[in-house]
């Protein structure tokens, strides 16, 4: 019996769920996807756990039906989360094109080149971490961070023989340092207009929770890097970089397509269109460089010239550039890219939209977070039922904006009623909604950083210090009181 929207509709009244519907809905979710990663470890993002998020959507769509909700309602709430998720795959899809152009155009090859006779070993992880803080606060976008600067130090690091899972921490923790800080951040001044607080007061009451984390962060990784064994280092590096100039010109006007994104987004163009220039440019600077790498990349039957160029770019763009330079390490930094190396990420982010959006049409986030609030009576206790609510709903729906929203709305009338500021509820939001996301597989932001970055969320979580130290150092300030503005009764 096939089931369409017009076949389900119930003739009682919708209800709320119950708190037994809601704890079920919750805790199923937890034990599919707890199962999915004991049995597919670091894998678990490639089937698993689309699977467990595909499961336990149908089961909260069968008690929104028990409840009396049509089935032509859940299936437009459905339609409606996976459309605010458009512009994320299709950045994706992007990013996927715009990688495999800029090795083809010689820009990552370059920033590899360049990086790996410049940069230290031992300072690595550290300069990774502040490099991408600095581009980050200037373009406002941890994603375009990562795609630009953290695709090109990925690279770096593998040339230096040192690990991808810090690198990946050490760009994620700067990236989100800069998202968090810029006043061009979506994030951020979506969190100051949500709990209705100005943007630069906003930035300002963060510092107190963000440079803390972020100095402890750069400490970390200076001490990884001063302990790692970079003894044979010299003679790798050396050996992998004269491969890299074997194929590809690496002279500066390779770095224009970085130029030209970095530009655009500060700029304020949005971050679709200034990626989709960046592939362009990509393009066209591999027309006019890359020659060599372009005939090398040409799969084309056809004997005319610009149609052996033609079918080298469409082959990059759709499946990544390939090349065999004789090192399987050179091999893995250049054989990268592609949008057919996203399509994972974006089933994972449909399927999780589409769990998101059933949950919140049940009503079973109402309930949750009513509960939680209910049981926060101190100040304490309610900002860190705040960060918990927003970590709750970033694994939940896998969505950093719905956690912003829905948490700023739920708890602004809850922190105005305890005399405390609104400022004190943005910066706590911040700690949480938009710090926490890359650390969720799931969640657009954790499964664009792994897709970018070519390193799995688990791998890289421990090592995002930043990420991890910022709700805790909000939960600390809100136990001792210390920097959470409140209003003069």
């Amino acid at each position: 019996m096939n089931m369409t929207r017009d076949t389900v509709v119930s003739s009682e009244e919708e209800s709320a769920p119950s708190m037994l519907d809601s704890v079920l809905s919750v805790l199923l979710l937890v034990v599919l996807l707890a199962s999915s990663v004991y049995l597919f470890g670091t894998e678990s993002s490639y089937g698993g756990n689309q699977a467990a998020l595909s499961i336990a959507a149908f089961v909260v769509s069968l008690i929104g039906l028990k409840n009396g909700i049509p089935w032509r309602e859940i299936e437009a709430s459905i339609i409606g989360g996976v459309s605010t998720s458009i512009s994320a795959i299709l950045i994706l899809l992007l990013v996927g094109a715009l990688v495999g152009s800029w090795v083809l155009s010689g820009t990552i090859p370059a920033l590899v080149y360049w990086g790996g006779s410049l940069l230290d070993p031992a300072l690595f992880y550290m300069s990774a971490c502040i490099l991408c803080a600095m581009i980050s606060i200037s373009v406002g976008s941890s994603w375009t961070t990562a795609a630009t600067m953290g695709v090109g130090l990925i690279g770096v690091s593998l040339s230096l023989d040192l690990s991808p899972e810090v690198t990946a921490g050490a760009i994620i923790s700067g990236a989100y340092f800069g998202d968090k800080m810029s006043p061009l951040s979506e994030t951020t001044n979506m969190a100051s207009a949500v709990t209705g607080v100005d943007l630069f007061t906003h930035i300002k009451h963060m510092m107190w929770t963000t440079v803390p984390s972020m100095l402890i962060a750069i400490v970390y990784f200076y001490v990884l890097g001063m302990s790692a064994d970079v003894s044979m280092v010299d003679a790798k590096v050396k050996e992998n970089l004269s491969l890299i100039e074997e194929h590809f010109y690496i002279g500066f006007p390779v770095f224009l397509p970085i130029v030209v994104v970095l530009f655009l987004s500060i700029k304020g163009v949005p971050a679709l269109a200034s990626i989709a220039l960046g592939v362009l440019s990509g393009i066209l600077t591999a027309v006019v460089f890359q020659g060599s790498a372009l005939q090398g990349m040409s799969t084309a039957s056809s004997d005319v010239y610009f149609m052996g160029y033609l079918a080298s770019i469409f082959h990059t763009m759709s499946n990544g550039y390939q090349v065999e330079t004789g090192s399987e390490l050179v091999n893995s930094l250049l054989n990268r890219g592609g949008m057919s190396s996203m399509l994972n990420t974006v089933w994972l982010i449909v399927v999780a939209m589409v769990y998101g959006a059933v949950l919140e049409r049940v009503g079973i986030m109402k309930v949750i977070l009513k509960l939680i609030i209910d049981k926060s009576k101190s100040t304490g206790s309610l900002i860190f039922s705040t960060l918990l609510t927003c970590l709750g709903i970033n694994l939940l729906t896998g969505d950093q904006y719905m956690a912003i929203t829905l948490s700023g709305r739920m708890y602004k009338l809850e922190f105005k009623k305890r005399h405390l500021k609104p400022e004190s509820l943005s910066r706590t939001v911040e700690d949480s909604a938009t710090i926490t996301s890359p650390l969720i597989p799931w969640n657009t932001c954790g499964a664009y950083m792994s897709a970018t970055l070519g390193v799995v969320t688990l791998s890289y979580l421990p090592h995002c210090i930043f990420n991890i130290l910022c709700p805790v150092m909000s939960c600390l300030f809100g136990y001792t009181g210390f920097k959470v503005s409140k209003e003069s009764v």
